[in-house]
């Protein structure tokens, strides 16, 4: 199980890997880029740049990347859209607050995730395994 929301306000280096295979691969740039600005706003960090977003055309690559900056570190994912569902992996990195369960909650949500896992690491003196889990 995740820790409470209030243990995870606490300001250590928080780790959050998702890897999901979702029924929405999204292509639209802007649209895309206005999701991870409201997360960032949602989840209560603070943007320094970005987010930077590209779609890769390489056959077995092909996808949208994107990654952006936070004040505390940064949050990233490729989503792999030749298959489906698509394939998802999904990374943020705080030394901030992190709201692990409403990150996955909202990541679920926006790419309507159909199975998928995550863990969550504490990576201020070493990489402490928090919590592990299913999605979906």
């Amino acid at each position: 199980m995740i820790a409470s929301l209030d243990e995870c306000k606490k300001p250590f280096h928080k780790h959050l890997m998702i890897r999901a295979y979702a029924d929405y691969a999204p292509t639209d740039m802007d649209e895309t880029r206005a999701w991870i600005d409201s997360l960032i706003l949602w989840l209560d960090m603070k943007k320094l740049q970005g987010p930077y977003i590209s779609y890769v055309e390489a056959e077995g690559n092909r996808g949208l990347t994107a990654v952006a900056m936070i004040e505390t570190s940064h949050i990233a994912f490729h989503i792999w859209d030749e298959q489906k569902p698509s394939l998802l992996q999904f990374d943020v990195y705080t030394c901030g607050p992190l709201h692990a369960e409403a990150t996955i909650k909202e990541v679920q949500k926006y790419f309507r995730i159909v199975s998928g896992e995550y863990v969550l690491y504490d990576r201020e003196h070493a990489m402490t395994l928090i919590a592990e889990g299913k999605i979906a």
